[in-house]
Protein backbone atom coordinates (compact mmCIF):
# COMPACT_ATOMS: atom_id res chain seq x y z
CA UNK A 1 0.00 0.00 0.00
CA UNK A 2 2.50 2.28 0.73
CA UNK A 3 3.72 1.77 -2.89
CA UNK A 4 0.47 3.02 -4.15
CA UNK A 5 0.67 6.13 -2.00
CA UNK A 6 2.97 7.42 -4.22
CA UNK A 7 1.83 6.90 -7.78
CA UNK A 8 1.71 10.73 -7.96
CA UNK A 9 4.86 10.44 -8.41
CA UNK A 10 5.06 8.40 -11.22
CA UNK A 11 4.21 9.89 -14.96
CA UNK A 12 1.15 10.64 -15.98
CA UNK A 13 1.13 8.50 -19.04
CA UNK A 14 2.03 5.00 -16.72
CA UNK A 15 -0.48 5.61 -13.91
CA UNK A 16 -3.09 3.88 -14.86
CA UNK A 17 -1.17 0.30 -15.15
CA UNK A 18 0.83 1.54 -11.58
CA UNK A 19 -2.81 1.16 -10.12
CA UNK A 20 -2.54 -2.61 -11.28
CA UNK A 21 1.09 -3.09 -10.77
CA UNK A 22 1.95 -0.95 -7.73
CA UNK A 23 4.53 2.36 -8.35
CA UNK A 24 7.57 -0.40 -7.36
CA UNK A 25 6.79 -2.20 -10.89
CA UNK A 26 6.22 1.00 -12.52
CA UNK A 27 9.38 2.15 -11.38
CA UNK A 28 11.63 -1.52 -12.18
CA UNK A 29 10.02 -1.57 -15.40
CA UNK A 30 11.55 1.77 -16.38
CA UNK A 31 14.83 0.71 -15.36
CA UNK A 32 14.34 -2.53 -17.39
CA UNK A 33 16.17 -3.71 -21.12
CA UNK A 34 14.59 -5.49 -23.21
CA UNK A 35 15.51 -6.58 -26.95
CA UNK A 36 12.78 -7.96 -29.28
CA UNK A 37 13.99 -10.10 -32.84
CA UNK A 38 11.32 -9.67 -35.35
CA UNK A 39 9.36 -6.45 -35.82
CA UNK A 40 6.10 -8.45 -38.16
CA UNK A 41 3.03 -9.19 -37.09
CA UNK A 42 3.82 -10.46 -33.63
CA UNK A 43 7.02 -8.26 -32.73
CA UNK A 44 5.90 -4.66 -33.26
CA UNK A 45 2.79 -4.78 -31.17
CA UNK A 46 4.46 -6.30 -28.29
CA UNK A 47 7.45 -3.61 -28.72
CA UNK A 48 4.34 -0.93 -28.81
CA UNK A 49 2.70 -2.79 -25.63
CA UNK A 50 6.03 -2.53 -23.70
CA UNK A 51 6.62 0.90 -24.03
CA UNK A 52 3.21 1.98 -23.69
CA UNK A 53 3.56 -0.21 -20.51
CA UNK A 54 6.82 2.11 -19.16
CA UNK A 55 9.92 -0.04 -20.02
CA UNK A 56 13.14 2.33 -20.26
CA UNK A 57 15.13 0.80 -22.50
CA UNK A 58 13.96 -1.12 -25.96
CA UNK A 59 15.84 -2.88 -28.94
CA UNK A 60 14.07 -3.46 -32.13
CA UNK A 61 16.06 -6.00 -34.70
CA UNK A 62 14.41 -6.59 -38.03
CA UNK A 63 16.63 -6.31 -41.50
CA UNK A 64 13.24 -6.08 -43.45
CA UNK A 65 11.62 -2.98 -45.26
CA UNK A 66 7.95 -2.27 -45.12
CA UNK A 67 5.95 -3.57 -47.78
CA UNK A 68 2.06 -2.58 -48.55
CA UNK A 69 1.23 -6.14 -47.87
CA UNK A 70 2.40 -5.71 -44.00
CA UNK A 71 0.01 -3.10 -43.49
CA UNK A 72 -2.75 -5.42 -42.61
CA UNK A 73 -1.02 -6.87 -39.29
CA UNK A 74 2.39 -4.68 -38.80
CA UNK A 75 1.73 -1.44 -36.36
CA UNK A 76 4.62 0.84 -37.92
CA UNK A 77 3.41 -0.28 -41.73
CA UNK A 78 1.00 2.78 -42.60
CA UNK A 79 0.92 4.14 -46.30
CA UNK A 80 3.28 6.34 -45.93
CA UNK A 81 6.64 4.10 -44.35
CA UNK A 82 6.20 1.55 -47.16
CA UNK A 83 9.84 1.28 -48.30
CA UNK A 84 11.51 2.41 -45.04
CA UNK A 85 13.27 -0.23 -42.59
CA UNK A 86 10.90 -1.83 -39.98
CA UNK A 87 13.27 -1.30 -37.27
CA UNK A 88 13.48 2.46 -38.36
CA UNK A 89 9.56 3.21 -38.67
CA UNK A 90 8.87 1.43 -35.76
CA UNK A 91 11.48 3.87 -33.75
CA UNK A 92 9.56 6.59 -34.52
CA UNK A 93 6.69 5.99 -33.96
CA UNK A 94 7.55 4.58 -30.19
CA UNK A 95 9.32 7.76 -29.52
CA UNK A 96 6.01 9.41 -29.92
CA UNK A 97 4.61 7.12 -27.41
CA UNK A 98 7.48 7.87 -24.70
CA UNK A 99 10.38 10.36 -25.62
CA UNK A 100 12.06 8.97 -22.71
CA UNK A 101 12.67 5.37 -23.45
CA UNK A 102 15.78 4.47 -24.90
CA UNK A 103 14.65 3.18 -28.26
CA UNK A 104 17.38 1.65 -30.58
CA UNK A 105 16.84 0.45 -34.29
CA UNK A 106 19.13 -2.30 -35.23
CA UNK A 107 18.37 -3.01 -39.51
CA UNK A 108 20.83 -5.98 -39.29
CA UNK A 109 20.08 -10.27 -39.47
CA UNK A 110 20.74 -11.86 -35.95
CA UNK A 111 22.01 -15.41 -37.50
CA UNK A 112 24.45 -17.59 -35.09
CA UNK A 113 27.31 -16.01 -36.89
CA UNK A 114 26.20 -12.40 -35.98
CA UNK A 115 25.01 -13.33 -32.69
CA UNK A 116 27.68 -11.57 -30.71
CA UNK A 117 26.87 -8.19 -31.97
CA UNK A 118 23.57 -7.84 -30.53
CA UNK A 119 25.29 -8.11 -26.65
CA UNK A 120 22.12 -10.17 -25.63
CA UNK A 121 23.36 -10.70 -22.21
CA UNK A 122 23.26 -6.91 -21.55
CA UNK A 123 19.47 -7.08 -21.41
CA UNK A 124 16.42 -7.92 -18.37
CA UNK A 125 14.24 -9.91 -20.83
CA UNK A 126 14.62 -11.23 -24.47
CA UNK A 127 11.36 -11.03 -26.95
CA UNK A 128 11.49 -13.95 -30.07
CA UNK A 129 9.34 -13.24 -33.28
CA UNK A 130 11.54 -14.81 -35.68
CA UNK A 131 9.90 -16.10 -38.43
CA UNK A 132 12.69 -18.74 -39.94
CA UNK A 133 13.53 -21.55 -37.68
CA UNK A 134 17.12 -21.92 -37.79
CA UNK A 135 17.60 -18.51 -36.75
CA UNK A 136 14.76 -18.71 -34.11
CA UNK A 137 16.66 -21.98 -33.25
CA UNK A 138 20.20 -19.85 -33.06
CA UNK A 139 18.45 -17.05 -30.64
CA UNK A 140 16.86 -19.85 -28.17
CA UNK A 141 20.44 -21.75 -27.89
CA UNK A 142 21.96 -18.37 -27.22
CA UNK A 143 19.34 -17.38 -24.18
CA UNK A 144 19.68 -20.74 -22.83
CA UNK A 145 23.47 -21.06 -22.67
CA UNK A 146 22.98 -16.87 -21.30
CA UNK A 147 20.00 -17.93 -18.90
CA UNK A 148 18.72 -15.37 -20.26
CA UNK A 149 14.71 -15.21 -19.67
CA UNK A 150 13.47 -15.09 -23.38
CA UNK A 151 9.72 -15.21 -24.61
CA UNK A 152 8.76 -16.90 -28.30
CA UNK A 153 6.02 -16.60 -30.37
CA UNK A 154 5.42 -19.69 -32.48
CA UNK A 155 3.17 -19.87 -35.35
CA UNK A 156 0.33 -17.17 -35.91
CA UNK A 157 -0.09 -17.58 -39.68
CA UNK A 158 -3.51 -18.95 -40.80
CA UNK A 159 -5.51 -18.28 -37.46
CA UNK A 160 -8.40 -16.18 -37.12
CA UNK A 161 -9.65 -16.36 -33.22
CA UNK A 162 -7.49 -14.73 -31.13
CA UNK A 163 -9.24 -16.90 -28.08
CA UNK A 164 -7.42 -19.83 -28.57
CA UNK A 165 -3.45 -18.61 -28.22
CA UNK A 166 -2.40 -19.93 -25.17
CA UNK A 167 1.58 -19.51 -23.03
CA UNK A 168 3.16 -22.80 -22.13
CA UNK A 169 7.02 -23.97 -21.75
CA UNK A 170 8.13 -25.06 -25.10
CA UNK A 171 7.91 -28.47 -24.07
CA UNK A 172 4.35 -28.98 -23.53
CA UNK A 173 2.77 -27.48 -26.48
CA UNK A 174 0.54 -28.83 -28.89
CA UNK A 175 -0.91 -28.37 -32.38
CA UNK A 176 1.49 -25.88 -33.69
CA UNK A 177 2.84 -26.85 -36.65
CA UNK A 178 6.16 -24.77 -35.87
CA UNK A 179 6.75 -25.59 -32.28
CA UNK A 180 6.70 -28.99 -33.49
CA UNK A 181 9.79 -28.28 -35.85
CA UNK A 182 11.17 -26.05 -32.91
CA UNK A 183 11.29 -28.76 -30.04
CA UNK A 184 12.43 -31.28 -32.80
CA UNK A 185 15.34 -28.47 -33.35
CA UNK A 186 15.99 -28.09 -30.31
CA UNK A 187 16.52 -32.05 -29.38
CA UNK A 188 18.34 -33.03 -32.16
CA UNK A 189 20.79 -29.62 -31.18
CA UNK A 190 21.13 -31.25 -27.68
CA UNK A 191 19.11 -28.67 -25.76
CA UNK A 192 16.71 -29.38 -22.74
CA UNK A 193 16.06 -25.72 -21.81
CA UNK A 194 12.97 -24.05 -20.93
CA UNK A 195 10.79 -21.11 -21.80
CA UNK A 196 7.71 -20.05 -22.69
CA UNK A 197 6.11 -20.34 -25.88
CA UNK A 198 3.00 -18.38 -27.20
CA UNK A 199 1.22 -20.11 -29.36
CA UNK A 200 -2.07 -21.76 -30.86
CA UNK A 201 -3.93 -24.95 -32.22
CA UNK A 202 -6.13 -23.77 -34.40
CA UNK A 203 -5.12 -23.90 -38.22
CA UNK A 204 -7.22 -22.76 -41.13
CA UNK A 205 -7.27 -23.91 -44.39
CA UNK A 206 -4.78 -22.14 -47.31
CA UNK A 207 -7.40 -20.07 -49.07
CA UNK A 208 -6.05 -21.39 -53.14
CA UNK A 209 -8.34 -19.39 -54.81
CA UNK A 210 -6.93 -16.31 -53.86
CA UNK A 211 -4.23 -15.24 -55.68
CA UNK A 212 -1.30 -12.84 -54.81
CA UNK A 213 1.97 -11.69 -56.37
CA UNK A 214 4.11 -12.40 -53.34
CA UNK A 215 5.78 -15.37 -53.50
CA UNK A 216 5.46 -15.79 -57.87
CA UNK A 217 8.72 -13.56 -58.22
CA UNK A 218 6.40 -10.24 -58.94
CA UNK A 219 6.46 -9.31 -55.74
CA UNK A 220 4.83 -6.08 -54.80
CA UNK A 221 7.44 -5.20 -52.21
CA UNK A 222 9.34 -2.02 -53.06
CA UNK A 223 12.73 -2.61 -54.39
CA UNK A 224 16.04 -2.75 -52.48
CA UNK A 225 18.38 -1.66 -54.84
CA UNK A 226 20.88 0.74 -53.27
CA UNK A 227 19.34 -0.23 -49.84
CA UNK A 228 21.87 -1.13 -47.53
CA UNK A 229 21.40 -3.05 -44.11
CA UNK A 230 23.34 -2.27 -40.55
CA UNK A 231 25.90 -4.46 -41.60
CA UNK A 232 26.91 -2.93 -45.04
CA UNK A 233 24.42 -5.71 -47.09
CA UNK A 234 22.01 -5.18 -49.83
CA UNK A 235 18.55 -4.88 -48.23
CA UNK A 236 17.06 -8.41 -48.76
CA UNK A 237 13.37 -8.90 -50.88
CA UNK A 238 12.01 -12.21 -48.53
CA UNK A 239 8.56 -12.66 -50.22
CA UNK A 240 9.07 -13.92 -53.83
CA UNK A 241 11.37 -16.44 -52.64
CA UNK A 242 8.97 -17.79 -50.52
CA UNK A 243 7.54 -21.18 -51.86
CA UNK A 244 4.22 -20.33 -50.16
CA UNK A 245 2.63 -17.11 -48.43
CA UNK A 246 0.14 -17.81 -45.58
CA UNK A 247 -2.70 -15.45 -44.66
CA UNK A 248 -2.21 -13.92 -41.40
CA UNK A 249 -4.89 -11.45 -39.33
CA UNK A 250 -3.91 -8.96 -37.08
CA UNK A 251 -6.35 -9.85 -34.17
CA UNK A 252 -4.13 -13.02 -33.98
CA UNK A 253 -0.35 -11.49 -34.51
CA UNK A 254 -1.25 -8.44 -32.08
CA UNK A 255 -2.83 -10.28 -29.21
CA UNK A 256 0.28 -12.78 -29.44
CA UNK A 257 2.27 -9.71 -29.16
CA UNK A 258 0.24 -8.39 -26.15
CA UNK A 259 0.75 -11.80 -24.51
CA UNK A 260 4.74 -11.95 -24.99
CA UNK A 261 4.92 -8.08 -23.55
CA UNK A 262 2.34 -9.24 -20.74
CA UNK A 263 5.17 -11.97 -19.98
CA UNK A 264 7.45 -9.29 -19.85
CA UNK A 265 5.75 -7.21 -17.03
CA UNK A 266 4.50 -9.73 -15.08
CA UNK A 267 7.66 -11.39 -14.68
CA UNK A 268 8.93 -8.19 -13.58
CA UNK A 269 6.15 -7.82 -11.14
CA UNK A 270 6.77 -11.08 -9.33
CA UNK A 271 10.29 -9.96 -8.70
CA UNK A 272 10.00 -7.03 -6.66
Amino acid sequence: MDALNHIDELPPQFQRLALITGADVTRKLAKTRVIVFGLGGVGSWCAEALVRSGIGEITLVDSDIICVTNINRQTQATTKTIGQFKADALKTRLAEINPNCAVTARNKVFSRETASSFCVEDYDFVIDAIDSLEPKLDLIELCGNLQKPLFSSMGMAQKLDPTRLLAADIWKTEGCPLARLVRSGLRKRGFNGHFTAVYSTERLPLRTEISTSCGCGECLCPSRAGIRTEDGGEAKEWCASKKLINGSAVMVTAAAGMILASLVVRASASSV
